[in-house]
């Protein structure tokens, strides 16, 4: 297995695996980041030869939208579930009354003729 499809699976696994939002983002710039895993190996692609550069070159871009993509999902199943918890705590029976208008007062004109 090279390189690149190791740090696939692991990366992947790992955003698969996490939990919350800081630990996604935390993955994020551990791969993507200035100084991340997938940001490393696209900086190799200079020194490489223009023919091994067109094999690898996919394959990194690929390994980079792969990444791209499953944090996006990641992230988009847990805002949906942070949000399904927050409305599942935060119920309110609609058959309960509602809460009393509060009483006018009466108009000063009219309370003077009154009076």
């Amino acid at each position: 297995m090279s390189d690149i499809d190791q740090l696939t699976t692991e990366l992947l696994a790992a955003v698969g695996a996490a939990t919350t939002l800081d630990a996604l983002e935390a993955i994020r710039v551990a791969a993507l980041g200035k100084a991340g895993s997938v940001t490393a190996l696209l900086k190799t692609l200079g020194g490489m030869s223009p023919d091994q550069r067109q094999i690898e070159g996919p394959r990194i871009q690929g390994l980079r939208e792969a990444v791209t993509t499953a944090i996006a999902t990641r992230k988009a199943a847990l805002d949906r579930a942070e949000l399904d918890a927050r409305l599942a705590s935060e119920t309110l029976d609609m058959t309960l009354p509602a809460a009393a208008a509060p009483q006018g007062s009466v108009h000063p004109v009219s309370q003077v003729k009154d009076e």
